[in-house]
């Protein structure tokens, strides 16, 4: 099962990690980046979207491999 916060940034199994990562910024809205008490819940969900990203890069090459 994928995340549904990564489904909706809609990037490509082949897109690098930096692309996944921007989008997972521009994901936010500014006010919510703005805030310096949510920093650790905004690293916190960079690194889940990475994490998905990575599984589904995974699952992707044993599905053609």
């Amino acid at each position: 099962m994928t995340d549904p916060a990564y489904q909706r940034l809609g990037l490509p199994a082949t897109a690098s990690p930096y692309t996944v990562l921007r989008a997972a910024v521009r994901a936010l809205h500014p006010d919510t980046r703005a805030v310096r008490g949510f920093r650790a819940a905004r690293k916190r969900f960079y690194r889940q979207m990475l994490c998905a990203h990575a599984a589904r890069q995974v699952a992707g090459d044993r599905r053609t491999g």
